[in-house]
């Protein structure tokens, strides 16, 4: 007769034959889920008599279930006495949830659910910051800055943030113990702020890690809490070692090995979930906290998968993976299911917010799929993005728009039969730290972009007279051209067919009579890019989806 044993671990064929000598059976898991299997053996037979279980879960049972009528529960401490196995299997996958993912506490039980859903899998899991509260963070320090000392814990958002992660803890049933010390170090930190009058680049990173530090603390308690046992994780103290640029740092190849040692010693040691803060690193240096720029949690996922060379990275956003467009743009935008990860890489950096514009190198070094999936919506397939896919009948894949672009035209007649001219203009950009979008050269001029994402962290004022300097700097040496208030819009796809594409895109753009004032296509053969004014730019988008993604382009083929 042939038996039936359902309790947590993995699930395996129901047709495997177990050989005549199994006595006993050990299963690992981190997760409270179902195994199930039939073994053709009768169901007085000794292997259900010799069951050794090790894992993660505390205070739970299993149930021993015989289609030949016998039933068996055996306890935890009943079978962990028993269990002579070695460790766990090791971690299988990252699972990235940013900040709409965990932005309340019935979020947080959904994202629960959502994981204890893969019963195969042994994630690791990285959070962003509980909805709004970066921003909120951020506009604490600045409130700070001028509020006086005294003033500091009657701020707004302040209230908020403690309101906010006390009212989580509470109705998830954790201590809020857990978050009361960093609610402490936060205040004391405006404090701080305030009687200095200044927030610094490298106390806004320490400011905004709260966030993360808070919100894996209470995502961990609550996961302990119900049975599933993990371990909370500062990113910062795990490896993760970044170069000192507070705000936007990068990541060092020497996180790799220390990231990798520290998680895989901990699992084989004491396998529990890890929860590791997203966004954040230690500058190198200065042993400080740094941030890895906006939606820096991605970078944290894809760098832990290649580190320890995971079979999947899932990043899971408020969208059903990545879109054709951007769906406040235009409502019909609809996901794309595969990409690589040069375009995915190139729709980061122009403007997709669905990603982080570095997120790619290291899935991409690592070849490690990256799925990018919607938690509002688990079952929707999402996006997959690997090294290679079918071209053969792509053309476009997304079209992405970067607004508030300032444009240069620049223009000598120095620049004929001249080498070094282009070192000369680039080394002033390089001076100032202010990195360049896109490029078109002639023989007698430079139009290029700058990268607005740069300047996010600097006051207006600052801007403006930063880019006063380049247009004095570049005036010494050629004739400059400054234009502001532009939008790039990049085509996305399979850019072997440009000349079909661009064919398409321009009667597109002159049927609505806007003027493309800069074209360029990039090096890396998946980007078309188009700059317009910005008052053109949404409108731009809606025809271009229309014409590329609703409409039969078999002409194109021809």
């Amino acid at each position: 007769m042939a038996a039936s044993l359902r309790f947590s671990g993995l699930k395996t064929p129901p047709t495997y034959s177990f050989p005549k000598q199994t006595s006993s059976l050990q299963c690992h898991s981190a997760l409270p889920t179902l195994l199930s299997f039939a073994a053709f053996w009768p169901s007085n037979s000794s292997i259900l008599r010799n069951i050794s279980l090790r894992r993660c879960c505390e205070s739970r049972v299993f149930r021993v279930c015989c289609q030949g009528g016998n039933v068996d529960v055996i306890q935890r401490n009943e079978f962990e006495a028993a269990s002579s196995g070695e460790a766990e299997n090791q971690l299988t996958c990252v699972m990235k949830f940013g900040g709409s993912s965990v932005a309340s506490a019935e979020r947080m039980r959904e994202v629960a659910d959502l994981i204890l859903s893969f019963p195969t899998e042994r994630p690791v899991i990285v959070l962003s910051a509980m909805g709004k509260t970066t921003n909120k963070l951020l506009l604490a320090g600045e409130k700070a800055v001028s509020c006086g000392v005294t003033n500091v814990d009657a701020i707004e958002e302040l209230n908020f943030i403690k309101d906010l992660h006390h009212r989580t803890a509470d109705e998830l049933g954790v201590e809020r113990s857990i978050v009361d010390g960093h609610l402490e170090v936060l205040e004391q930190l405006l404090k701080g702020i305030a009687m200095m009058k200044e927030l610094t680049l490298r106390t806004k990173d320490y400011l905004v890690s709260f966030g993360e530090c808070m919100s894996t603390r209470i995502f961990a308690a609550y996961l302990n809490k119900i049975g599933v046992k993990a371990r909370q994780y500062d990113a910062f103290e795990i490896g993760f070692i970044t170069t000192d640029d507070f705000t936007n740092a990068d990541i060092l190849e020497a996180t790799y090995p220390a990231v990798a040692k520290r998680l895989n010693d901990d699992w084989i040691s004491d396998p529990a979930i890890p929860i590791v803060t997203g966004f954040l690193g230690k500058g190198w240096r200065s042993s400080a906290i740094t941030t890895l720029g906006r939606g820096g949690s991605d970078l944290t996922a894809t760098t832990i998968g290649k580190a320890l060379g995971l079979r999947e990275i899932q990043v899971w956003k408020d969208v059903d993976g990545v879109l054709t467009c951007d769906p406040n743009i235009y409502q019909h935008a609809e996901p794309v299911p595969y990409l690589t990860f040069e375009e995915a890489a190139e729709l980061a950096y122009f403007g997709a917010q669905v990603l982080h514009p570095q997120s790619m190198r290291p899935a991409r070094e690592g070849d490690i799929p990256v799925r990018v999936k919607n938690s509002y919506n688990p079952n929707a397939p999402g996006t997959l993005i690997t090294r290679n896919r079918d071209m053969s009948k792509a053309v476009l894949t997304s079209i992405v728009l970067k607004r508030n672009v300032t444009m240069l035209d620049i223009v000598s007649t120095r620049m004929l039969g001249q080498f070094g001219f282009l070192a000369k203009v680039f080394s002033i950009f390089e001076d100032l730290g202010i990195s360049v979008d896109v490029v078109a050269t002639s023989e007698v001029s430079i139009s290029l972009t700058l990268d607005p994402s740069k300047l996010w962290s600097r006051e207006l004022i600052q801007q403006a007279s930063e880019l006063d300097h380049v247009v004095e700097e570049l005036e010494k040496i050629a004739v400059v051209n400054l234009l502001q208030h532009r939008s790039i819009i990049s085509l996305i796809g399979n850019v072997q067919r440009s000349s079909l594409v661009l064919e398409k895109a321009f009667h597109v753009l002159r049927t609505n009579g806007v003027n493309v004032q800069m074209i360029s296509q990039g090096a890396s053969k998946v980007n078309i890019s188009l700059i317009v004014h910005d008052n053109e730019a949404e409108q731009c988008v809606r025809a271009l989806h229309s014409t590329f993604f609703e409409s039969d382009l078999s002409e194109l083929d021809q």
